[in-house]
């Protein structure tokens, strides 16, 4: 809008209207509406903000007023990953129950419905005085600082990001935009997410905003007396981790432990990637603010460069005896070039962190070339360790898997789509929907793939990422073991979007993408069909980004393709066989890391950096090669976190918050993999609000987080499970209690034990487990056996943060809320708070001790009663069971006039052995669909049967769970594909 246009107060209408053009220009990123009640959605927290439905990012705008906190969000109203960013709204009395409201601030689109500007992150501000003039004195408005990221479609600001207004003044239910906006503008492409408050001070009283220069590593501090014209005051940074971009900072003060002659001020700093944990996260410095300058006390030096022999530093113009193999035939003799490079390289970003005047950069000629260069083989010393500096992209080293893209041998099917003349459907295939019979194969689009022909679903029709339909190859005979192909695209796994072995009308394997322009080989094993006929069927019901597969090159034979390893790597090669391995951060900021290779004394080794990936961050770093005696320690250890999980970023805090309160709330998610999580309907939930304070500790004054003292209201104190002191003995052990929304307060001695701890949302065979590594003193959750790991190659994690014994014992406070976990140890300075993604059912707690017996001092497991879809949790069985009940089968009734195909059926339930079950409840791809009681019947199975009609094609996931007095089994797995409806 040019400045002048009047401003346009959002009224439901105008709501309606604009929410009608939206919807228009962004029809491929659509949710599709779902008939579910949210207490039944598998993942769905209780006691956590998550929105009814579609995307939620970073939490803003948070203010309490008159009796009501605010939380706004970033919000794409129309789909389920990101995208039309627009302020969602929640309010609640108790920041734990929240109803959602009406959206507030939503994106701005042009007469045509184009959009050009998007409503970024941003804070609100009761503006009592009326400074701004958008209210009264008698009825002071609240006031929304945000982000305009203009569009390329904006006729004179297109590209940037400035600083705009929103009012209200009805207690934030209608906003109206400010007729002047942007009121500050920086002509800057990265200057977003203004914090504001108001300063009281020597300096003079007026309102400050923080805000960021993104990708300069700095928080820009401004003054305004009405909230309209600013004025700059400094900046701060870079300090301490600068290995991603700067956003939602925060800045406020507080009194060390309670002294209100002693305060501190606080800056909080988000930043993405670069985070402890890797990805997302957030840190904070402790330090002054005189109302102009803000001044950390516990910004980090530079390190000096660790004690020990230098073996390679590439500080005098040459690789010195390193062998590069760079890409035959690259214009620019990429990745390595035949020298050192002297920092970043052409259309790089700022390169951090290496020491001298070279380093390793795979770069040159951006993140397209691969190679790999080795150092000259070496004796393995009598230094313990082996130390350096190691950054760019995240892709780590794949065991056992090949740097080419060979094929396995064997007898290749469809000619690998390299048919000289004709199509698929020339060749025996079969195809429906979108898909054309002169686009297919396709000849464009998917990287790795073999010749010139492959499928891309994106290509076989006009449609792109919204084509829809299927494909389907003629018959042909298993007659070897292992089935082998490339696939890439999108991933989905509701049975949208894949590749299928049909046997006997039976989908027997599927295959699906990874989010990625990339064909990777997968393998199916079916020698159990050896002699059997079979079908391929390439199945694309997806829309919307990644809607899309790429298939090619199916391979028949006696052993399994070898997966490419698109690894941008630094290896410890010993014998011909990598044995040690890092990579990077994502990040263009090296840092240290170090192997231990005692075990490798006096043997011949070599170091081989590897850059084999051509997609983003497809580049490696690396520098300052050394032995030494003693490990290096990450740069990133020694700086203060908000967290030290994987899950909470963009954490900032309410303004006006009663009593004087500090209470800040973060988004529970990653950026490295929150578009992918496996929920349906909706996407994250934002983490559990904490009140912070300063406490004073030997390295000066730190944070202390506790969760809000309302979370005490939901405590179900008279159905605790307590236990303890008890010996824990090596191995696993399941407790008798169960729960998957509880808060669990434990503590431990470590006895001789190497590591010992809880395990949680259990179900005999996965589990989460939070534990305490006795020999490195580190705290650690571990989700790489928690359920559903696969969904993203980031997630299966292991994240841990230095925690001391307090009188030889560790204690821990645990929130679990379904799929996550919230730690808060060390009296509250540490906390790891994570997502997990359990199996349908899962709620064992366990113990667990490895390498001797610990010792379980106390241990209380309290039932938290739902703040959020009240009704969700049924009341617990009343029954004659002494067990759990046993595991019950699924099947699927193939009647004549039920079949399976075509969308009408029964899915049965059969207990034949065990403890019975009082309740059955049947979830359809991860949703909970039925429930029933069940009658009690030691001598006989019990049984139940659920009629399924009017099922689109698709694949359709189904699993039970029974459940009685003693705890829940859950049923095993009956999947059904749909492919033509009955008519």
């Amino acid at each position: 809008m040019k400045s002048g246009t009047r401003s346009q107060t959002l009224t439901a209408g105008v709501l309606a209207a604009l929410a009608a053009s939206l919807l228009a220009a962004s029809a491929p990123a659509l949710a599709e509406e779902a008939p579910v009640d949210p207490a039944t959605q598998q993942y769905r927290p209780f006691i956590h903000f998550s929105p009814e439905k579609n995307w939620m990012n970073d939490p803003n705008g948070m203010v309490y007023y008159k009796g009501e906190y605010h939380l706004f969000f970033q919000h794409n109203p129309f789909g389920t990953t990101w995208g039309n960013m627009s302020w969602g709204h929640a309010t609640s009395t108790d920041l734990l129950q929240w109803e959602e409201q009406p959206l507030a601030i939503p994106q701005t689109v042009n007469t045509e419905g184009v959009a050009i500007e998007d409503i970024f992150s941003g804070s609100i501000v009761v503006d009592e005085t009326n400074s701004s003039g958008f209210g009264t004195a008698e009825d002071p408005p609240l006031v929304a600082v945000y982000t305009s990221a203009y569009t390329g479609a904006h006729p004179t600001l297109a590209g940037r990001q400035a600083q705009s207004l929103a009012y209200s003044t009805d207690e934030g239910q209608t906003w109206t935009k400010y007729e002047g906006n942007p009121v500050l503008d920086r002509n800057s492409a990265n200057f977003r997410d203004p914090k504001v408050f108001r300063y009281d001070g020597p300096a003079g009283s007026y309102w400050v905003m923080t805000t960021v220069e993104a990708a300069d590593h700095k928080v820009v501090l401004y003054k305004s007396d009405n909230l309209k014209d600013w004025t700059h005051l400094s900046d701060f940074g870079p300090a301490n981790s600068t290995a991603g971009i700067w956003e939602c900072p925060d800045l406020f003060p507080i009194a060390v432990d309670g002294d209100p002659n002693n305060i501190k001020w606080v800056m909080v700093v988000n930043l993405n990637p670069g985070a402890v944990a890797g990805g997302s996260g957030g840190q904070y410095f402790v330090g002054d603010f005189d109302g102009i300058t803000f001044t950390s006390d516990t910004t980090e030096p530079v390190d000096s460069i660790p004690d020990g022999t230098t073996f390679a530093g590439f500080n005098d113009g040459t690789y010195n005896g390193w062998t590069a193999d760079n890409e035959p035939g690259n214009w620019k003799n990429g990745p390595w070039s035949d020298t050192p490079a002297p920092g970043a390289l052409p259309g790089q970003l700022t390169v951090s962190g290496y020491s001298g005047a070279g380093l390793i950069n795979g770069f040159n000629d951006g993140d397209w070339p691969v190679g790999t260069i080795e150092s000259p083989t070496f004796t393995v010393g009598s230094q313990d360790h082996i130390n350096f500096l190691v950054g760019g992209g995240n892709h780590p080293h794949v065991p056992g898997g090949q740097l080419e893209n060979d094929p396995a041998p064997g007898t290749l099917l469809f000619n690998g789509f390299e048919y000289a003349q004709g199509t698929l459907t020339d060749q025996g295939w079969s195809i429906d929907g979108d898909f054309e019979a002169a686009r297919n194969p396709s000849t464009a689009g998917g990287e790795n793939s073999i010749g010139t022909g492959r499928i891309n679903t994106f290509e076989a029709g006009p449609n792109g990422d919204n084509n829809v339909g299927t494909l389907t190859s003629p018959e042909f005979t298993i007659d070897n073991s292992n089935l082998s192909f490339l696939v890439g695209g999108g991933r989905r796994t509701d049975g949208t979007l894949q590749a299928e072995l049909v046997i006997d009308g039976q989908v027997v394997h599927t295959a699906t993408g990874k989010n990625s322009g990339s064909l990777n080989w997968e393998n199916w094993d079916v020698s159990a069909y050896l002699g059997k006929q079979a079908t391929l069927r390439i199945v694309d019901n997806a829309s919307g980004g990644w809607g899309h597969l790429t298939f090619d090159h199916v391979v028949l034979g006696d052993e399994p393709a070898q997966i490419r390893s698109d690894e941008t790597s630094v290896n410890l090669v010993v014998d011909g066989e990598v044995v040690r391995t890092a990579t990077g951060n994502n990040s263009e900021t090296l840092d240290w890391t170090s192997w231990n290779v005692s075990e490798f004394e006096g043997r011949q080794a070599s170091i081989k950096v590897v850059d084999n990936n051509r997609g983003g961050w497809g580049h490696i770093l690396a520098d300052e090669f050394m032995f030494s005696d003693e490990p290096a320690t990450s740069r990133l250890e020694n700086y203060d976190w908000l967290d030290w999980g994987k899950d909470y970023y963009a954490a900032v805090s309410f303004s006006n918050a009663p009593d004087n309160k500090r209470i800040m709330l973060g988004w529970m998610s990653n950026w490295d993999y929150a578009n992918d999580i496996p929920t349906s309907t909706w996407r994250s939930a934002m983490a559990l609000p904490r009140e912070v304070s300063l406490t004073e500790t030997a390295d000066g004054p730190r944070l202390v987080q506790k969760v809000v003292d309302q979370i005490d209201t939901l405590r179900e104190d008279d159905a605790a499970y307590t236990t303890g002191p008890r010996k824990i003995a090596e191995g696993t052990e399941t407790l008798p209690v169960t729960g998957d929304v509880v808060q669990v307060d434990a503590v431990f001695s470590p006895g001789d034990a190497e590591s010992f701890g809880l395990s949680v949302l259990g179900d005999g065979t996965e589990a989460t487990k939070i534990g305490y590594n006795a020999e490195t003193s580190r705290l650690f959750v571990d989700r790489t056996n928690s359920g559903n790991e696969g969904f993203h190659p980031a997630f299966s994690s292991i994240e841990d943060a230095p925690v001391p014994l307090k009188d030889g014992r560790v204690a821990m406070r645990i929130y679990v809320d379904r799929a996550s976990v919230e730690v808060f140890a060390d009296d509250g300075l540490t906390t790891v708070t994570d997502q997990v993604f359990p199996n349908t059912g899962a709620n064992q707690i366990g113990l667990f001790s490895q390498g001797g017996f610990a010792t379980l001092e106390s241990l209380t497991v309290t039932p938290l009663t739902p703040a959020m879809w009240h009704g969700a949790v049924p009341p617990k069985p009343e029954d004659k069971a002494t067990t759990a009940p046993g595991m019950a089968k699924l099947s699927v009734d193939h009647g004549k006039d039920k079949g399976p195909h075509d969308g009408n059926y029964t899915v049965n339930m059969n207990l034949e052995a065990g403890e019975n079950g009082s309740n059955f409840t049947l979830y359809e791809n991860g949703e909970q669909i039925h429930t029933q009681k069940l009658a009690w019947n030691t001598s006989q199975s019990q049984s139940a049967a659920v009629d399924i009609t009017n099922r689109a094609p698709g694949k359709y996931v189904y699993t039970g769970v029974l459940e009685n007095s003693k705890g829940a089994t859950e049923t095993t797995k009956q999947t059904v594909v749909v492919q033509k409806p009955k008519k």
